[in-house]
């Protein structure tokens, strides 16, 4: 069953229907030779049903309307603008200030591909003017892109927490650590880059005469800056102290979007179109995704796969180290050839049973598994965010350029990974947030008639 589903994901089929129909194929052979029961069809309805009652779900489309209206409306290229003006006259500006740019878009959008191709877009040309090394520009776009998987509340993040059955708030808590250090890991490898090689990011002459000319300028910049950085943190905030859940998180940052927008008056019914139309297609492929994945799992959990798993597991040494040090190497090396999707909807809900059978923390776990995936987007030379960045940068930026720009920060990735396998208190020992359960909705399943 398995390696059927490899054998028609190569052949190119969608991967959500691959999941559906190479289930549906080996459940009637099941069904035929008796091995497989149909009342595990029976719980495909209760799946099913569990989905689209999932409160953690509802976040989905609210986050992405948020990530599409800040970049339909300009307001993330005003933000650009703004911290170019804060930081241009420094060695390395413009990188700093797309590091920052593409945290916030990532944190809000939470898909990659979204997030580099809006980077890309704002911030590679203007580096590239300004005479940076077109490696330095090319890399810190595609990092700063790929900070969508781990940084709260990360739509990436949502799913892990679905595929591993564990809190959502757990997540957001213990992801918050890990994405600081990366985003400080990038900011100081710049800032070494510049110290040694200033000519590969030189500052902006015309922000060195800008910068704070002024108390206007600086108001200017506070605003264009400041107010969407606020939103973002406000959203953090009110999930990760336990104000409201993810989903009303959600919607709070939705209408602070539109009411900066209207401020603002780059509020117009076309972008605002834009936004629900990418929002619609893309929380449609999410949905179809699970449903599929959730079948293909109930099937092969149905044939007694997981049992050939646990056997898979059994004999590696070292007991939870030997797993997780395997897990960790797997998923690298299957991230050169499948993306983030198909390895979080097929991979692991295959492995969590086995990890909670050894005793691992599986917070911690799903944390070190989202740093881990980060960097299949970044893998020359198939990483996802380097062909993303590829279809924006300009013809004149060779393809190699992108690969070379890439590697260092695909580095900081795999020292995080080892560090929080080092270390995992970083994500374990996160502060527990103060939840008032009177102004947290729960919502309990209906009985069984």
């Amino acid at each position: 069953m398995f390696v059927c589903l490899v054998i028609v994901l190569f052949a190119g089929f969608p991967v959500a229907f691959s999941l559906a129909a190479v289930a549906g194929v080996f459940g009637a052979i099941g069904i035929a030779t008796g091995d497989f029961k149909t009342s595990f069809l029976t719980n495909m309805l209760f799946r099913i049903q569990g989905t689209f009652n999932n409160d953690n779900l509802l976040a989905l489309p609210l986050l992405i309307f948020m990530g599409m209206l800040l970049e339909r409306t300009g307001i993330a290229e005003d933000m650009f603008v703004a911290l170019n003006r804060l930081f241009g006259r420094l060695p390395g500006g413009l990188a700093y200030a797309t590091v920052i740019v593409g945290a916030v878009l990532s944190a809000i959008t939470g898909f990659v591909s979204a997030s580099v191709v809006a980077v890309g877009l704002i911030a590679l040309p203007v580096m590239l003017r300004k005479e940076y090394d077109p490696r330095l520009a090319t890399g810190v776009v595609a990092a700063s892109g790929t900070l969508a998987q781990v940084i709260p509340p990360s739509l990436v993040l949502i799913v892990l927490a679905e595929q591993m059955e564990v809190s959502l708030v757990e997540i957001y808590r213990g992801a918050l650590l890990p994405s600081v250090l990366l985003v400080l890991s990038y900011l100081a490898y710049i800032f070494i880059v510049t110290r040694f090689a200033p000519e590969r990011a030189p500052p902006s002459p015309r922000a060195q005469a800008e910068a704070w000319t002024g108390s206007r300028m600086f108001i200017a910049t506070a605003l264009a800056a400041g107010l969407p950085l606020a939103i973002v943190f406000a959203v953090l905030a009110v999930i990760y102290f336990g104000v409201a859940t993810p989903s009303e998180g959600g919607a709070f940052g939705v209408s602070a979007t539109l009411a900066l927008g209207l401020a603002k008056r780059k509020l117009t019914g076309r972008n605002l179109r834009q936004a629900m139309d990418v929002t619609g297609i893309l929380c449609s492929g999410i949905i179809f995704l699970l449903l599929g994945a959730s079948f293909f799992t109930l099937v092969f959990r149905g044939l007694e796969g997981q049992v050939w798993v646990e056997s898979l597991f059994g004999h590696i040494p070292a007991g939870s180290i030997g797993f997780i040090l395997f897990v960790n190497v797997a998923i690298f090396l299957l991230a050169f050839f499948l993306d983030f999707f198909e390895i979080a909807f097929i991979v692991l809900p295959l492995i969590a049973p086995v990890a909670r059978q050894l005793g691992i923390d599986m917070v911690w776990l799903t944390v070190l598994l989202a740093v881990n995936l980060q960097t299949s987007f970044m893998h020359p030379p198939f990483g996802i965010a380097l062909y993303n960045l590829r279809s924006v940068a300009p013809p004149s930026i060779r393809t190699s350029q992108i690969y070379w720009g890439a590697v260092p920060f695909l580095l900081l990735q795999i020292l995080m990974v080892g560090i929080l396998i080092a270390v995992p208190q970083i994500v374990t020992t996160a502060p527990p947030a103060k939840i008032d359960i009177d102004k947290v909705p729960i919502i309990l399943p209906a009985p069984p008639e």
